[in-house]
């Protein structure tokens, strides 16, 4: 399998856009989140249609030298989607944000998903900070975070509880200024 991360601009970023419906959905699994009253999975009923979504997306492709959104390819088909965000998008002393990393549920537990990552890391060099929930609901997602970033940074980042913007989460944080380069794009 050939495994690759693109950088999206305007024209290609309905991508992510047309994938975003998707991640959502799953992260209702995990917050018991229900759509709102136009089945969109929003906090807000002020979203009617996936358009009125994708207008709000469209920042990710506003700041391209701040906000970075990458596709995920698998054998050229788009299967998922990374958004990196730096300063001032970032808490302070953070370089690079995970925002959002979703991949599609059919290739998940191939090494797709940690390979993705590993690539986004090696294309920014600092310290990062990515956020995952912390309940019982994502055990999968807290140790897939643990074992990539342990994987990635031999066993040296951080790793906490605590408020962020986006409430309670497992924080985790590293630098990889000294890691060298992650080896080719399969797996």
């Amino acid at each position: 399998m050939k495994i690759e991360i693109q950088l999206t601009d305007k024209n290609n970023g309905y991508v992510i856009k047309n994938l975003y419906p998707l991640y959502l959905y799953d992260l209702s699994g995990h917050y018991g989140n229900l759509p709102n009253v136009h089945g969109i999975y929003e906090d807000s009923d002020d979203f009617r249609t996936l358009i009125d979504q994708y207008e709000v997306q469209n920042i990710w492709w506003e700041k391209p030298d701040i906000l970075f959104p990458y596709s995920i390819l698998v054998d050229g088909i788009p299967a998922g989607f990374i958004l990196i965000a730096s300063p001032p998008h970032c808490n302070k002393g953070i370089d690079y944000f995970l925002n959002e990393f979703f991949l599609v549920q059919s290739l998940r537990g191939r090494g797709i998903a940690e390979h993705a990552a590993n690539m986004i890391f090696e294309q920014f060099k600092g310290n990062w900070e990515l956020f995952t929930n912390p309940l019982e609901k994502n055990i999968v997602g807290q140790k897939f975070w643990r074992n990539t970033i342990s994987n990635y940074t031999s066993g040296v980042y951080s790793e906490e509880y605590g408020e962020t913007f986006n409430g309670y989460q497992l924080i985790f944080r590293f630098n990889n200024s000294e890691n060298t380069a992650y080896p080719n794009d399969s797996v």
